[in-house]
């Protein structure tokens, strides 16, 4: 049974770009029967908050992504502990001890020597007494995970198809900081071993790491943490609209924005991330779960597609017009018969009430062309305003003046509702 997660950081708002990834993770479960799992990576106690993963959790909720697991990473740091016991002893973890400073410079002069900046493994050849010096210096080492670098890791992506890397294009990992904070590539392979993952979504930036986790995966499994090796699936990076970095741009984009500004709805936010990178627009369901059916990670591809909010407002729009009042009674703003004449020209939820002064109100007319709409009120047809009567009536002011198009209809618009839309 497939089991995907979504393993978001506690370190700020989530924004679109993390909703492209939550929403194929959860489509993907949704579409093969499979679990949703959320998992917060919280490790970084300096920068995790409380407050931020119950955001993430009113986001998803938003979103209707919800999730049929939940885990803390620091609820499991037992678990990371036993871990790196476990690959020191198997002579795979080992400890290095040089400073951020001299690793720095060492990549500089592989570079300058038109070497690839990978690192040379001097803490493998240190001995005892060394690492004893060093110590008393009052350094602390942090760890790397020693890589089969004789290895050519192949696997197949579920989107971009066949892969192959040479281990020795890649230093070993840093797993452990010399503070002792646990880093991402340990906690998340112990977590996605022993918590049953089967299936990993990520971003087209991932690519290159999955080298070590690959291998990761297997010395861990082999030590006894977990009995399988998860899939991998790399989506394609997204830009904005311009073709630049998307993540220059996600402060305005924060999921919270969009809910709290109430002009997008979130079925059409999981409708596009479901086409994004995709030859098809999904067309929004007010049921997310029916984008679920027939979702296939052979559609998308390996290209760089740009997202554009506005776009996202056109499914809007589309889903608005088609919505029941019961789906939308507690935030409308208006009654069931208003809701019916509005919702077919509505682009949001929210602009519903704003036609409230408009129906019941004093309208302050905005007269564009005096003369025509002395004639428009003269010819209005007399007796009970009915469906037709828009028809009848500017069908019979376009033969008596000729005008047409936004000529025609303009003038009647603003003298009718004072707007110009």
């Amino acid at each position: 049974m497939v089991k995907v997660r979504f393993a978001p950081s506690p370190t700020g708002k989530l924004h679109l770009g993390n909703a492209y990834i939550a929403s194929l993770n959860w489509l993907l479960a949704r579409s093969t029967g499979g679990t949703f799992l959320l998992r917060m990576d919280d490790t970084d106690v300096e920068r995790s908050q409380a407050a931020l993963a119950e955001q993430i959790k009113v986001d998803l909720t938003w979103l209707g992504l919800e999730w049929d697991e939940y885990a803390l990473q620091s609820a499991r740091l037992d678990r990371y502990a036993a871990a790196k016991a476990a690959l020191v002893q198997a002579g795979r973890l080992y400890p290095c001890y040089e400073t951020p400073e001299e690793l720095d410079l060492k990549r500089k002069v592989q570079q300058m020597q038109g070497k690839p900046p990978v690192y040379d493994r001097e803490g493998l050849t240190q001995s005892q007494a060394q690492r004893a010096a060093l110590e008393a210096e009052g350094r602390q080492p942090h760890w790397r995970f020693k890589l089969d670098q004789d290895a050519e890791v192949t696997w197949v992506d579920a989107v971009r198809g066949p892969q192959s890397i040479k281990a020795n294009t890649q230093s070993d990992p840093v797993l452990i900081r010399a503070d002792g904070r646990v880093l991402y590539t340990l906690s998340s392979c112990v977590d996605d071993l022993e918590l049953g993952v089967t299936h990993i979504l990520r971003g087209g930036d991932h690519v290159s790491n999955t080298v070590a986790q690959i291998q990761l995966f297997g010395c861990l499994r082999s030590l006894g943490f977990g009995d399988h090796i998860p899939a991998f699936g790399h989506l394609p990076l997204i830009y904005d609209k311009e073709g630049g970095k998307l993540s220059k741009r996600l402060d305005s984009l924060s999921l919270e924005g969009l809910r709290l500004d109430g002009q997008i709805e979130p079925q059409a936010v999981v409708a596009y991330m479901a086409s994004l990178g995709t030859a098809d627009m999904r067309e929004p369901k007010a049921d997310i779960r029916e984008l679920a059916k027939g979702f296939d990670l052979s559609a998308f591809n390996a290209g760089a597609p740009r997202m554009d909010v506005a776009e996202i407002a056109l499914l809007t729009a589309k889903l608005v017009r088609t919505l029941p009042f019961e789906a939308v009674q507690d935030r409308a703003g208006v009654d069931a018969a208003t809701w019916d004449l509005l919702a077919p020209n509505l682009s949001s939820v929210r602009e519903a009430a704003d036609w409230l002064p408009i129906l019941d109100g004093d309208i302050a007319p905005v007269i564009e062309a005096p003369q025509f709409i002395a004639a428009a009120l003269a010819a209005l047809p007399a007796g009970e305003l009915t469906t037709d009567t828009w028809r009848t009536w500017t069908k019979g002011l376009q033969e008596q003046t000729g005008r047409k198009g936004r000529a025609l209809f303009m003038p009647l618009r603003l003298a009718l509702t004072g707007r110009s839309q």
